[in-house]
């Protein structure tokens, strides 16, 4: 069972100050030194100017590791009945079971709306919120800013967005289309207090079918669905272009899909690069209790698959993000088990 602290209150407020200005305050760390440094020299007012740079992000960073004290965090095993660390793997049958109902729902239930990204953002916020209030009984209030532009889109080619974990300064690095509800709630997670990916992952897909909004729930049923097939096909981008091509999705949801890996792959001294970076933030996240970058698909949908079976969690799914009936207590095995047709 969570084990409830009676001394959180029931809302905390993170400040998030660093998500205000008008340039990311990891930029701000990484380009005013240099540009000091250029126009100025080593002189007593350009070590003044990169001093207050470094003081202004550290005191935001400062002010939210403070707010986030009082955070209560879900206690993901005993409620969802899976964490990073407790997972089923998913039968690559079952997988393309999984991907053959996500496509049919997508075509049966697909939406033309788009909510423009400020409006968006508010309103995953809001969702998020509360979905995790429901859980714990206390709200975590936070920015709802998000911005287009960070030089860490410069340092991860290959990542769709970015949370700076200190400051929780977010940013969307371009368009993403169907996906963009999901990727938002993914990163205002990571704000909220939950770094590790899979559980990013999870509450984003959670809070996104919980909502009742069908334009976010068709964005985590996406999601779920792109997620599968990267599961399958790993990073073989043609391999990824070519199940997407041949599948049955709608064309307007097929075209987006396919736009993730828009433009050539990497060639030369660009795909070293990314392949560095790839590998160091894999390590990074392994050194982190994670599993590494197969957090954010094999990890998201084995969790997934987890919990809808799992007869000990204490939650339930979203009805409109399950995609399979949960066993009686007794049932153990996934023989049972049988996908929502």
């Amino acid at each position: 069972m969570t084990v409830e602290n009676p001394h959180a209150a029931d809302e905390v407020r993170i400040s998030n100050a660093g998500t205000y200005w008008p340039i990311a305050p990891s930029d701000v760390v990484l380009a005013v030194p240099i540009a000091a440094r250029i126009l100025l020299g080593a002189t007593p007012i350009g070590r003044a100017v990169q001093f207050a740079a470094f003081a202004a992000y550290a005191g935001s960073a400062l002010q939210d590791w403070f707010d986030r004290l009082g955070v209560q965090k879900i206690d993901f095993l005993s409620e969802f009945g899976a964490d990073v660390h407790h997972l089923t793997p998913m039968p690559s049958e079952i997988r393309e079971d999984e991907i053959r109902l996500l496509t049919e729902r997508l075509n049966d239930e697909f939406t033309v709306e788009r909510i423009q990204r400020r409006e968006l953002a508010v309103a995953v916020d809001r969702h998020l919120t509360r979905y995790i209030a429901g859980i714990t009984g206390q709200r975590v209030e936070t920015s709802a800013e998000v911005r287009d532009f960070s030089v860490a889109r410069l340092i991860f080619p290959f990542a769709l967005g970015a949370c700076d974990v200190l400051t929780g300064d977010v940013a969307i690095f371009r368009d993403v289309g169907v996906l963009e509800p999901h990727v938002i709630a993914h990163e205002f997670s990571h704000r909220k207090g939950y770094w590790k990916e899979l559980e990013a992952q999870a509450l984003a897909y959670l809070t996104l079918t919980a909502s009742g909004e069908p334009v976010l729930v068709q964005s985590a049923l996406c999601e779920r669905l792109h997620r599968d097939l990267r599961a399958l096909v790993g990073d073989d981008r043609a391999a990824f272009r070519e199940r997407v091509t041949q599948s049955k999705l709608r064309p307007e949801l097929r075209n987006q899909f396919l736009d993730l890996d828009r433009g050539s792959p990497p060639e030369g001294v660009n795909r070293e690069i990314e392949s560095v970076m790839r590998k160091l933030y894999d390590e990074r996240m392994r050194l982190t209790g994670q599993n590494g970058l197969s957090d954010y698909d094999v990890g998201f949908t084995n969790f997934l698959y987890t919990f809808e079976l799992s007869p000990t969690a204490r939650q339930g799914p979203p009805a409109a993000g399950a995609l399979r009936d949960r066993p009686q207590p007794t049932t153990l095995t996934t023989e049972n088990s049988s996908l929502i047709n």
